[in-house]
């Protein structure tokens, strides 16, 4: 019986290679020498086959398509965004004619914190660190001269993110773009910003509620968009280990998914939308390892405890981002290099897309030049170095498979803790997320301080002087700018429309209906994201962490 299940694994695999549109493509290396789609024992045990097995199938440790890289790149989609839409259009602009083939929006920190630019605690960080958004006229200058329905678009931002997915749906339709045809991903992941990023405005059980709103939104009039990247990039940059990053994340997963069942949602109509998104860290083989582990658990919890029937539900589809804060100020050329070997463990990790940072993030927004040299990274991985001719390359190394192995087993652990102390929403209230990336940043930078853990730069390999780099900045002119704009539009909208949609978002949001629909309507009058968070707060209230 264990042969005709092995025979059956392989030819399956084998079946599915066969039906791909680069059956007849010739895979060599540099020298002209041929390259396997995959390399497998002679004879595969049991224990292969059901650990690590075969590209596409259950439990997709070696990756969730049967050709991988041979078939389809990943998406090359650089995290750019800074001063007015205008500006950011630009950016996204030059990006496309580089060669990105995904757009990747970041916001200033008033957005991402559900704030107006004319809000007093906006003043000097209008347009600093991502684009300024105040109403849909500026989300039209973002995506001016770009079709919405020819590129896919990711959305950095979390607590007002189904504003900002309302604002998306709106920019469409003016060009002509029906939501359904929409691709792309909103993060809109707000437990790890109670984890980790602080980006919070709502108590956590009504946060996830609009999470949830999106989802079911998404499903039901978008089948093409990701309504949420469940987020561990930000969990690691915290100081969380690879194991506590991969855990926290699965986690915080988990709890949308039981909140989209407990809300009647089929969980084989939403769960293949779902999305990931992690860090890349340094160390090499562990990141590896916390790939293939997490592609591993979350399809045997998907099957097993959530009942999915599809196998597309049982498939972990993640976005990678390499570690912002592993990048050092001092020798920042050096960067190159850290960014260079983060994306290979991304890419033979399995990653569906992939963000690689520009060597002067530690400094500044990137710089046109930096930015370049970053995308161009991307683009000798995938097309000189022949990493992509074959699935799963280190697939059955001893280090890789014992290292996934004991990811997997400590993630399990962990999720058990997450459990044991009542589930995701009493774990954040007591603290137990903050405790463990609290201590787990402080033996790090112990080992660091005390010369253990070698930082080229830093603590060793140090140079007297460094030959400064160019930088960027934002003018501050942009925050007059920005302000002037949003007065504008408040002295020329409707104002009787405003003032009826932020009702009705209130409404909405207090007799517990979907609040995108009241949203999409806000936006179409030009209520700005400010004007709809207070709406929302109204009903929702306000997030008061205790210590």
């Amino acid at each position: 019986m264990a042969t005709d299940t092995k025979r059956t694994a392989a030819e399956a695999w084998r079946q599915a290679l066969e039906n791909s549109p680069t059956r007849d493509a010739c895979f060599t290396t540099i020298s002209g020498k041929p390259v396997e789609p995959l390399y497998v024992p002679e004879e595969p045990s049991e224990t292969y086959e059901e650990k690590i097995g075969y590209p596409g199938q259950y439990p997709y440790t070696r990756g969730i398509y049967a050709n991988m890289y041979r078939g389809r790149l990943w998406t090359m989609r650089q995290f750019a965004g800074y001063g007015t839409t205008a500006q950011a259009n630009e950016r996204l602009k030059l990006l496309l004619a580089k060669g990105q083939t995904g757009l990747s929006c970041a916001f200033d920190l008033p957005t991402l914190m559900g704030v107006d630019s004319d809000h007093p605690s906006a003043v000097g960080e209008v347009g600093r660190l991502g684009a300024a958004v105040d109403t849909i006229n500026d989300f039209d200058r973002y995506f001016e001269g770009i079709d919405l329905g020819g590129v896919s678009v990711s959305l950095t931002i979390n607590a007002p993110a189904a504003i900002l997915l309302a604002f998306l749906v709106v920019t469409a339709r003016r060009q002509g773009v029906d939501a359904c045809r929409l691709r792309g991903t909103l993060q809109n992941d707000i437990l790890k910003e109670f984890h980790a990023q602080n980006e919070y405005v709502f108590p956590p059980v009504p946060s996830v509620r609009l999470v949830t709103d999106t989802i079911e939104y998404c499903t039901r009039e978008m089948p093409l968009f990701h309504p949420v990247s469940i987020s561990g990039y930000h969990i690691r940059e915290a100081g969380a280990t690879a194991a506590e990053e991969l855990a926290f994340t699965l986690a915080d997963g988990f709890h949308y998914v039981e909140q989209s069942i407990e809300r009647g949602l089929d969980i084989d109509q939403f769960a293949p939308r779902l999305s990931f998104f992690f860090n890349s860290h340094i160390d090499f083989f562990e990141e590896l390892a916390k790939f293939r582990a997490g592609r591993r658990i979350w399809a045997r919890h998907m099957r097993n405890r959530y009942g999915a029937k599809k196998e597309k539900s049982w498939m972990l589809r993640f976005h990678v981002q390499t570690s912002g804060v592993s990048l050092q100020a001092q020798q920042p050329e050096v960067n190159v290099v850290r960014v260079a070997y983060q994306a290979l463990a991304a890419v033979l990790g399995g990653c569906q897309s992939l963000h690689t940072n520009s060597r002067d993030e530690t400094l500044c927004l990137p710089t046109e030049e930096a930015v370049t040299i970053a995308l161009r990274t991307q683009q000798v991985l995938a097309h000189e170095t022949g990493v992509v001719n074959s699935a799963d390359p280190l697939g059955g190394s001893y280090q890789v498979e014992a290292q996934t192995d004991a990811m997997e087993a400590e993630v399990e652990q962990i999720l058990q803790e997450i459990d044991s102390q009542g589930g995701m929403i009493a774990a954040i209230e007591n603290g137990y997320f903050r405790r463990r990336i609290a201590e787990s940043a402080y033996r790090f930078q112990r080992e660091v301080d005390a010369g253990r853990r070698k930082i080229v730069g830093v603590n060793a390999f140090t140079e007297d002087e460094s030959q400064p780099i160019p930088t960027m900045e934002v003018d501050s002119s942009v925050e007059e700018e920005q302000k002037k704009a949003l007065a504008a539009i408040k002295a020329s909208r409707d104002n009787t429309s405003v003032a009826e949609a932020l009702d009705n978002i209130r409404r909405a949001a207090d007799e517990g209906e979907n609040v995108m629909p009241a949203l999409i309507r806000g936006a179409e009058v030009q209520a700005t994201v400010g004007e709809m968070m207070d709406a929302l707060a109204d009903v929702l209230g306000r997030y008061q962490p205790t210590s």
